[in-house]
């Protein structure tokens, strides 16, 4: 089996009768990872398919496959891609790494200024997420909105988040800067070019010697 076998597109209203199974498969993955997670219910989730906030995976058979949605903070100046879930028949197949790639740019078209983050105590979505450009970050540079915070009161680790005044808990924070990066990119195609340029003068300095060498 490989990604080729899914189809990943962005959810809508046709996808709406899946929201149920993907909430109780979210259910049971946190359970059987005896992690945390901030439910959501059926109506929640059939919502972000209506707003085309959401992407949706089937296998080749029509069978459901994956999901992910997006939550928007802060007045849309953070954006969360929430409830990664792969059915348990696909795994290891590569489709959460698929997902996330679509979900992620999915939101980068909706919101292009909005700072992208997650909280997870997943070693493959900390990997995956890095690999899109996230970095961890602590909970301070997160959206303060506190309707996020109230999300969190169905995971079984609530208590320690705000035990902690929300500074830290079981999850490791990561964030995407749309800024930051254009800093840095910009920064690294400065680097590059004085590095060319450099190049540059030292050939030019080697032709140079050369030519006088051929004189004497």
């Amino acid at each position: 089996m490989t990604i080729q076998d899914f189809d990943i597109q962005v959810a809508s209203a046709q996808h709406i009768d899946y929201a149920e199974k993907i909430c109780d498969e979210m259910a049971e993955s946190a359970k059987a990872r005896g992690t945390g997670i901030a439910q959501r219910s059926p109506e929640y989730v059939a919502n972000k398919m209506l707003e085309g906030k959401a992407v949706i995976a089937f296998h080749r058979d029509g069978t459901w496959a994956g999901f992910c949605y997006i939550e928007t903070w802060s007045h849309g100046d953070f954006v969360a891609n929430s409830g990664l879930i792969v059915n348990p028949e696909f795994r290891k197949a590569g489709l959460a790494k698929a997902i996330k790639e679509r979900i992620f740019k999915l939101s980068r078209t909706k919101y292009p200024d909005a700072k992208i983050f997650g909280l997870t105590t997943g070693l493959a979505v900390m990997k995956i997420n890095s690999d899109l450009g996230y970095e961890p970050v602590t909970y301070s540079e997160l959206t303060q909105d506190e309707d996020f915070w109230a999300g969190c009161k169905s995971c079984v680790n609530y208590d320690i988040l705000m035990s902690k005044g929300r500074k830290n808990c079981m999850c490791t924070a990561m964030l995407f800067d749309p800024v930051e990066k254009a800093k840095q990119q910009e920064e690294k195609s400065k680097d590059m070019s004085r590095k060319a340029t450099l190049f540059q003068r030292i050939e030019n300095a080697i032709k140079s010697f050369s030519q006088e060498l051929k004189i004497f």
